[in-house]
C-alpha cells in the first residue's frame, strides 16, 4: 500500500463521488477507479458500496478512512519537522483549533509567542473537535483550543476565554427594535445554525441555551462556517448565533449583533491537553493562553460596552 493509494481513497471517501474525487485529485476517473480496486484487492475487503445512483463507505471503508487520515497526518508532521529544523527552529508546538477562535485573540497569542520564543515554531491545524481529541490522544497535537470540555479520559480541558453569545440579526429586521432580544422572540423566526458535526463544541453550548425554550425551532439551514452563516443572515434567510468577537471580525454591514435579554450567556473556549506535567516549552505556551490565577476570563471592556 502506497501513500498515493491512501490519498486517492480519502478523496473518494470524502466526496462519495468518483468524478468529483478525480477532479479534486486532478486525474482522470478511470485510473482513480483502478487505484481503488487495487487497494481493495490488496486489503482483501470491499471499501465502497457502489450503485448507479450512489457511492457509500462500507464499515471497513469507514475504519480505513480514520486510519488513512492518521497515517497522512503523521507523514505531513514528519515533513514539517524536517523543514522546521532546516529553517532554524529549535522546537515546535502543534496546536489544533476547533469551533472557530476569534482572530484577534489568536493573533495576539501568536505575536506573544514570536516575541518571547522566536525559535519555537507554532504549527496550527484547523480540525473538528472529534479530530482534535483523537489527535491529542494519538500525539498528533500538543494543545487544542475548542468550545467543549467533553474530552474523555487521558485529557484535561481548562476554561481560558469567555466571549458573549449574541444573536446575528439582518439589518432592518423587526427584532432590531429590541436592545436586548428575548429568546422567545428569536425562536419565532427561522434560524441559520452551525453544522453540529463541524462546530461540535459551539453546538453543545448553544443547545443549552436553546433547550430553555418550548417552541419548536424552524431551521432554515445548517452551515459549516460562520462566513456562510453571516451571508445567509444578511440575505434574510434567518437569524444566527455567534460570539460577539467573531461577528465584529467579519464586520458585515448587513448584520447586527444583539445580546439576549435576561440571558448573559458566555461562550467558553477551553485549552485541551494530555494529562500530566507538560514539558517546559509547552508549559510556557499554556501560560500565555491561560489567564493568571484570580484574573477574569471575560472579554475586554470595550467589547462588553458594544452590546450594552
Amino acid at each position: 500500500m502506497e501513500l498515493r493509494h491512501l490519498r486517492c481513497f480519502i478523496a473518494v471517501a470524502e466526496e462519495l463521488h468518483f468524478a468529483r474525487a478525480a477532479a479534486r485529485l486532478h486525474i482522470e476517473q478511470s485510473p482513480l477507479s483502478r487505484i481503488i480496486k487495487e487497494l481493495e484487492y490488496r486489503l482483501g475487503v470491499q471499501l465502497f458500496e457502489r450503485t448507479t445512483r450512489r457511492t457509500r463507505l462500507t464499515w471497513a471503508g469507514k475504519i480505513l478512512l480514520e486510519e488513512a487520515r492518521r497515517v497522512l497526518a503523521v507523514v505531513d508532521q514528519a515533513k514539517a519537522s524536517v523543514k522546521s529544523a532546516a529553517a532554524g527552529y529549535r522546537g515546535r508546538i502543534r496546536v489544533a483549533l476547533s469551533d472557530g477562535i476569534p482572530q484577534a485573540r489568536l493573533a495576539a497569542l501568536l505575536a506573544q509567542c514570536r516575541e518571547e520564543e522566536p525559535e519555537v515554531e507554532i504549527c496550527l491545524s484547523e480540525v473538528t473537535f472529534s479530530e482534535q481529541v483523537r489527535g491529542l490522544n494519538d500525539d498528533l497535537f500538543d494543545i487544542g483550543l475548542a468550545q467543549s470540555d467533553e474530552v474523555g479520559e487521558g485529557l484535561v480541558a481548562e476554561p481560558v476565554w469567555f466571549d458573549p453569545l449574541v444573536v446575528a440579526v439582518p439589518a432592518r429586521h423587526p427584532l432590531l427594535s429590541y436592545r436586548r432580544v428575548p429568546l422567545d422572540e428569536v425562536v419565532r423566526y427561522p434560524l441559520v445554525l452551525c453544522d453540529p458535526q463541524v462546530c461540535e463544541g459551539f453546538w453543545q453550548q448553544l443547545q443549552r441555551v436553546l433547550g430553555a425554550v418550548d417552541t419548536r425551532l424552524t431551521i432554515a439551514d445548517r452551515v459549516p462556517t460562520l462566513d456562510l452563516m453571516m451571508a445567509l443572515v444578511a440575505a434574510g434567510y434567518g437569524l444566527g448565533f455567534s460570539s460577539l468577537a467573531r461577528i465584529n471580525e467579519l464586520n458585515n454591514p448587513h448584520v447586527v449583533a444583539r445580546p439576549l435579554d435576561g440571558c448573559a450567556t458566555m461562550l467558553t473556549t477551553y485549552l485541551v491537553r494530555r494529562e500530566g506535567e507538560p514539558a517546559e516549552q509547552l508549559a510556557r505556551f499554556i501560560g500565555r493562553v491561560s489567564p493568571a490565577e484570580g484574573q477574569a476570563l471575560l472579554p475586554d471592556h470595550a467589547s462588553q460596552q458594544e452590546i450594552a
